[in-house]
């Protein structure tokens, strides 16, 4: 398929704004106005200069069952065709050169073997070749119709003695050029196919049915339904094995969840009330029930499914270079093919059709559909490749920018620590143990909202607990909390509340509050009449946000801290994953501010964060690296989304950018170097040597190179990011 014919042809019609197609996945994203055009208008348009519209490309529909059954058809057919052109062709060569006597009339027989053949294999393309030519649309199935024809219709005219005594017969070349050439046509879509299998696994993991709850005649039932009768709001019952329909929260139940197909974590995970489940993640032993939170088009799962499907229909910068080279390729080798007839029908004197012969191999060798299938093939598997790790990306400029990142910003809050305080430990000086001190902590915060209260409770639900019952709550605005317990006086905040209170607090107290803060701690005071114990929280580092600095630090990439937090804090976090350049108590102007410092320094900066805070920092950046699991806005901001948030995905990201634009410049070298070797040979500049390169070569050598490309790229499925080859 040539996509700069469709683009071409589709793009000048009126109400169309903007047409992308897309080699690899044979599909067209059209922009245009349904007032003034229709997909009718577009398809018949397609269809009109030789290529077939298949209607509208859906995951969702039937209709992409049938597309692909159609596709599957075509392909049978290829074969068929391959098949006779190899028999025939093989019986010819070896009429014509094994020493067959057929008398007086053989070139009327091998006319008469070859006519059938010639056409049934050779029908696709010359019908092609003809209807692009009629629309003005210089193609290769221009140039290969005209490598067929000629050699076809010159050895008729020998044949019948019109092109003098030569009997220099080319039908085995006829039918074995038809061959090779729709041998490397049926070779390309298998491989084309193969490329966009990590979209064929996720719409695959896609739920058909679920088990819903519902009244019926005031009694609750469970129904199996469809899943687009599911709606927002319906329970749904998720039993051991079973694939989970939609996202939600569950509300009854729990057990271990594999999202490795959707997050690219490996470790199933637990999901209990209140947990969110992701729709196509795969449920283990336990069963469940959950409220559901999105349905259709707007769960995670068709979210991923669409950025991935928007990335690899995209195109990086460098595909303007490859289109350019396109847009005079086909011209400039008809001129060389003509320039090479010429020198050796006149200047060289050899026979007309040993000449045409050479004029033929020329047009044939000379394919740029490696060229046009060097960067997408590449780009599709490098970006599905990315969404197994779980990481989404969102355009192929963004692969290769990213493969030149050298200076990455990082958030501190939600991207290097877990974004969210837990307990940490209590220091008690009271005749209380541990657990009697935390309950009663517990007891005067339930009813408060304070982000303190919820880190005690360790963000789980307060009803869990057990709990004392307490009386004359009172919440002081930035100091803390008091309430009685069974007649008895509690006050639990900061040094402030206490001072207020008048509770005298022992140097080694304060001794102990410096050195939790030291640690990166947030403490509070529990008192009655004295202090009774320190409760510490803290926002704690993520598991393996170390070992993901020290990765970007291997491949020569500065790290920098840009963070809104206190100093002293954002200085401890940064010393203990390993980055010296700090920037702290900034506000998203500052953040900002740094990102383009960065950048007037010629910096290629990345900036990694989850918050709205960092949504301007994120688009402004040269690529935005967002954590799945922080705000919409961040997501929405970032050119690549951690599904799982975590920081060594990032990472990874960057090295799949870098392995995937590494194969790209392979792949447009392969392309060029099959061209830049196979054309002068051609052309006939090893004939003194005694090598010819028939047109047969050279239909093989073409089927050959698109093929090498295709394969280049698949070979990129097996890559391993060097950052998860230690486990």
């Amino acid at each position: 398929m040539c996509s700069r014919a469709v683009t071409s042809a589709v793009s000048k019609m009126p109400g169309v704004y903007s047409v992308h197609v897309n080699l690899v996945s044979e599909t067209a994203d059209v922009l245009y106005n349904p007032k003034i055009v229709t997909t009718d208008d577009i398809g018949d348009r397609i269809n009109l200069i030789g290529y077939e519209y298949m209607g509208i490309h859906d995951d969702n529909s039937i209709n992409n069952d049938i597309l692909e059954k159609k596709h599957a058809e075509n392909q049978k057919h290829k074969l068929y065709r391959i098949s006779v052109g190899f028999f025939f062709s093989a019986l010819l060569m070896y009429l014509m050169f094994g020493n067959v006597d057929l008398g007086h009339n053989a070139s009327y027989i091998l006319l008469t073997i070859s006519i059938l053949p010639f056409i049934y294999v050779s029908y696709p393309i010359i019908k092609s070749g003809l209807t692009s030519l009629r629309h003005l649309n210089l193609n290769m199935d221009v140039m290969y119709t005209l490598g067929i024809g000629i050699s076809f219709i010159a050895s008729v005219l020998s044949t019948f003695h019109l092109l003098g005594t030569s009997h220099f017969m080319l039908y085995d070349t006829s039918i074995m050029l038809g061959s090779f050439l729709m041998l490397g046509k049926y070779l390309e879509d298998r491989a084309k196919g193969k490329t966009s299998d990590s979209i064929k696994k996720l719409v695959q993991l896609k739920a058909t049915d679920a088990t819903v709850e519902k009244m019926v005649d005031g009694q609750i039932v469970q129904k199996k339904v469809p899943i687009n009768e599911v709606f927002k709001g319906n329970i749904v019952i998720v039993k051991p094995g079973e694939k989970i329909p939609l996202d939600g929260k569950i509300i009854e139940g729990k057990s271990y969840v594999d999202e490795s197909l959707v997050t690219g974590e490996s470790m199933p995970v637990l999901k209990e009330v209140s947990s969110n489940v992701i729709g196509g993640s795969i449920n283990k032993e336990g069963s469940f029930k959950f409220v559901v939170t999105n349905t259709s088009e707007k769960t995670v799962l068709s979210h991923i499914i669409s950025m991935v499907q928007d990335a690899q229909n995209s195109s990086p910068p460098i595909q303007k270079l490859a289109d350019k080279v396109i847009k005079y390729f086909i011209p400039t080798i008809l001129i060389i093919a003509l320039i090479s007839f010429v020198i050796w029908y006149f200047y060289l004197g050899s026979p007309f059709l040993y000449s045409l012969s050479i004029f033929i191999s020329v047009i044939v060798v000379a394919c740029p559909c490696s060229l046009g299938l060097a960067i997408p093939t590449a780009l599709t598997v490098g970006v599905g490749l990315a969404s197994k790790y779980g990481i989404l990306i969102k355009d192929g400029e963004t692969l290769e920018i990213s493969d030149k990142i050298n200076h990455v910003l990082l958030d501190k809050t939600g991207t290097i620590t877990n974004g969210h305080p837990v307990f940490s430990e209590i220091i008690n000086y009271s005749e209380n143990n541990d657990e009697e001190i935390l309950k009663i902590a517990r007891s005067i915060e339930q009813y408060s909202q304070h982000p303190i209260s919820t880190a005690i409770f360790n963000d789980e639900n307060k009803d869990n607990y057990d709990l004392y019952q307490t009386e004359n709550f009172e919440n002081i605005s930035g100091k803390g909390v008091t309430a009685e317990i069974n007649n008895k006086k509690y006050i639990l905040g900061n040094k402030k509340i206490m001072e207020d209170n008048e509770i005298n607090i022992p140097q080694n107290v304060i001794s102990d509050l410096e050195k939790q803060e030291s640690n990166l701690k947030t403490s509070i005071l529990l008192a009655d009449e004295k202090i009774l114990a320190i409760i510490s929280i803290e926002d704690t580092i993520k598991e393996n946000s170390t070992k993901a600095i020290n990765e970007l630090h291997k491949m020569g990439i500065r790290t920098s801290l840009v963070s809104g937090d206190n100093k002293i804090t954002s200085e401890k976090v940064a010393q203990k994953v390993g980055i010296t350049d700090v920037i702290s108590e900034v506000l998203p102007q500052g953040k900002l501010d740094y990102v383009k410092k960065m950048q007037s320094l010629n910096k290629i900066v990345a900036f990694i964060g989850d918050g709205i805070n960092d949504a301007p920092s994120l688009t402004k950046s040269d690529v935005g690296i967002a954590m799945g699991t922080g705000t919409d806005v961040a997501i929405e901001s970032g050119d690549m989304i951690l599904i799982n948030g975590d920081l060594l995905n990032a990472v990874a990201g960057i090295q799949i950018s870098k392995k995937t634009m590494s194969r790209v410049k392979l792949n447009l070298f392969w392309a060029f170097a099959y061209n830049v070797i196979l054309i002068p040979i051609a052309a006939g500049i090893l004939i003194p040597w005694g090598i010819f390169f028939r047109p047969e070569y050279s239909a093989f050598a073409m089927a050959l190179s698109s093929v090498t490309v295709i394969t280049l790229s698949l070979l990129l499925k097996r890559y391993v990011p060097e950052t998860f080859k230690d486990g």
